[in-house]
């Protein structure tokens, strides 16, 4: 028998239920308002009181409504047809729903049970299986989509029956398992999930082992993330946050893009679903969405299904991970997720921390940053999820408990600045202030010194050496004036200069510009050191500043698409004409 409930206080969507029986935290729970039944969730218990979010607006309902408590957590679905979709943080399919709202109590189902999936099987008939192990495959786009065993099977199984390769729709049966007590289990190619559970399906989970390209020169050859990594992106508004994200969403080396829409205004997210169905993948030239999963939860959607639209995103990810694909997880922003467990926490009367955000806000985002990373499976394939957010600190304070917190979570900290935007220095990605601690693995140092060249990460420490060095510089002719320094001043900062305009700076917009490949990139920084390298003589500062200025125009006017051709020696000859 369920555990039901009424209501005994309201406080915006923070609701106070008397119960009748055992409740969890975290259990789903329905709350009737005439005949519109609202979704909710327990997040507190206290004897035979239940503290419950609701995922709806909360007008009209009144003490003495009914509640009937679930018995189970929020759930999401998984199974073929989830990439192209486009969610909310319940995952109601927004494609399908009717009008332009969800309606209150309006719930639609994530998958299209009607359509046709050409099924191939994988295990046969005596294999033993474990939760997560591979079953199947159906092919979701051109991407291999694994039929799994559900990951909430405990203990090994035995394949008794397999489906033969054919047609058949997601609820058909495909594989009958028997359990170690001789009962048989069906399986379709649908299974649900707990979002705030980690789904595990893995054997080990080793330390990132090579970088994600990301086609963004400040990112993968300044601060590399590391293929199943994390990094955040704080800034103040208006520095090139999103556009950043777009950037790595389009040109990041991975199989599958989720992107979760997380509390940020309803016009940028309609940006992102009228921009991504006409943007072409680079690797593969078909459509971005077609391996794209959007979970969207806008600013004036309930501020409750925030902190379900970041973990429903995080469970897809997994998802993907578990059939062995490279999956990049991009939240924007997890200051709005922080901002609505700071209203419930408030709303609770729980003792505030600093900036009335909850007192184990840190514990929660690190909890959340863990459960990404690169695993072994069982059969020795490998997958990843890579995960980068946003975050959007008031007034542009990198010091508020947000941007501190995941601070400790993140290993690539990409800080935007304000004075770089307004000078256009796009992406406005400060080289100084930001880090990425994958630098200094032994795993990852190998790997870029393989694949990209040799002593490489020295080449890397060198450049930002010469842009810090160029800070100080420009820092004392500033305060001195150009007359009160040695020329020698005026030579660092021109040569910071120099990588920072024809290196760091890149156009997200140009179709030469938006896309750097590392082999590219290694060319543009050699190039770039090898003039930085040579001591020059100037009778004067204006001389100085002007060789530096036609230096930098001629690079980057280069067409860097053809750094192989003669056409671009003949640039390179006519600089070594200029210096020499």
């Amino acid at each position: 028998m369920s555990t039901t409930g009424k209501v005994t206080g309201i406080v915006s969507n923070l609701v106070t239920v008397t119960v009748d029986g055992p409740v969890a935290e975290n259990e789903l729970c329905y709350i009737s308002l005439g005949s519109t039944r609202l979704l909710a969730e327990v997040i507190k218990v206290n004897g035979d009181k239940a503290s419950v979010q609701v995922f709806e607006s909360t007008r009209g309902l009144k003490n003495g409504d009914t509640v009937e408590f679930l018995g189970k957590m929020l759930e999401a679905t998984l199974g073929p047809g989830l990439l192209s979709g486009i969610y909310d943080g319940l995952q109601n399919n927004l494609t399908t729903m009717e009008g332009v709202f969800l309606k209150r109590g309006e719930y639609t189902e994530p998958l299209d049970r009607a359509a046709i999936w050409e099924f191939t099987p994988i295990a046969k008939p005596g294999d033993k299986v474990c939760a997560a192990d591979w079953l199947g495959e159906v092919k979701e786009g051109w991407l291999p989509h694994k039929i799994m065993v559900p990951f909430s099977f405990k203990g090994e199984f035995t394949v008794k029956e397999v489906a033969p390769a054919g047609s058949y729709t997601v609820d058909k049966t495909i594989a009958v398992l028997t359990d170690a007590s001789g009962e048989d289990v069906p399986v379709t190619m649908t299974q649900k999930w707990p979002v705030k559970v980690a789904i595990k399906g893995y054997v080990e989970k080793p330390r990132p082992q090579k970088i994600m390209e990301t086609g963004v020169r400040v990112i993968d050859t300044f601060n590399p993330i590391a293929e199943g990594g994390t990094g955040f992106i704080p800034g103040p508004f208006g520095c090139g946050k999103t556009v950043l994200q777009h950037a790595i969403a389009k040109q990041g080396d991975a199989d599958v893009i989720v992107m979760a829409a997380c509390g940020e205004r309803a016009n940028e997210v309609v940006e992102i679903f009228t921009e991504f169905p006409e943007l072409v993948d680079p690797h593969t030239g078909r459509k971005l969405m077609e391996r794209t999963t959007i979970i969207c939860n806008t600013s004036n959607m309930p501020v409750a299904a925030r902190e379900a639209s970041v973990y429903t995103a995080m469970t897809i990810c997994e998802y993907y991970r578990a059939m062995g694909l490279k999956c990049l997880l991009l939240a924007d922003s997890t200051s709005r997720w922080a901002q609505a467990l700071r209203e419930m926490s408030n709303r609770m009367e729980e003792l505030p921390g600093q900036d009335a955000f909850p007192v184990d806000l840190s514990a929660i985002i690190s909890n959340f940053y863990a459960r990404a990373g690169m695993v072994k499976l069982r059969n020795g394939q490998t997958g990843a999820v890579t995960f980068i957010g946003t975050v959007s600190p008031a007034g542009g304070n990198l010091k508020e408990p947000v941007t501190e917190s995941t601070k400790k979570a993140a290993r690539c900290f990409y800080a935007l600045e304000q004075n770089r935007a307004d000078q256009k220095r796009y992406p406005a990605v400060n080289p100084i202030d930001s880090y990425s601690k994958y630098l200094e693995y032994p795993e990852i140092q190998e790997f870029l010194e393989e694949t990209v060249a040799p002593g490489w990460v020295e080449k890397v420490l060198k450049a930002k050496n010469i842009v810090r060095r160029g800070r100080e510089m420009a820092d004392q002719i500033n305060i001195l004036g150009d007359d009160g320094v040695p020329m020698s001043y005026h030579e660092s900062f021109w040569k910071s200069e120099l990588v920072d305009f024809a290196f760091l700076q890149q156009d997200a917009f140009d179709n030469v510009d938006a896309l750097c490949p590392m082999e590219r990139q290694k060319f543009m920084l050699d190039l770039i050191l090898g003039i930085c390298d040579r001591s020059f003589e100037f009778a004067n500062f204006d001389a100085c500043r002007g060789f530096f200025k036609d230096l930098i125009n001629t690079l980057r006017q280069m067409n860097y698409t053809e750094f192989q051709s003669p056409k671009f020696y003949e640039y390179e000859q006519q600089l070594q004409n200029q210096l020499s």
